[in-house]
């Protein structure tokens, strides 16, 4: 059970790093971001979590805000998954979390 758990932190945290990024360089490449490899690699990779938060979204929701929509419900599962984890730990020791 354990493993699952870090398994899936480990997802959580890497689809918010992909997210984020993607932002980050949207700022600094600007409008020429389409023709950026490094963007077309971080767009590719944030996809999953992207189109899973447009299929259970209202359509009333813009795609512009989807990304902000993405990273909202992945901190929380975030929050919940270390919550989890924690619990774990406590109930199997410390020794066999490390």
């Amino acid at each position: 059970m354990l493993l699952a758990v870090v398994i899936a932190k480990s997802l959580i945290e890497l689809s918010l790093m992909f997210i984020i990024g993607r932002f980050l360089l949207g700022l600094l490449a600007g409008s020429n971001r389409d023709n950026n490899v490094f963007w077309q690699l971080l767009d590719v990779a944030s996809k999953p979590a992207l189109w899973i938060t447009r299929k259970i979204s209202p359509k009333l929701i813009l795609d512009q805000h989807i990304p902000l929509a993405t990273s909202s419900w992945l901190l929380i599962a975030w929050v919940l998954v270390v919550q989890l984890k924690v619990e774990l730990c406590l109930e199997m020791g410390i020794a066999a979390c490390q």
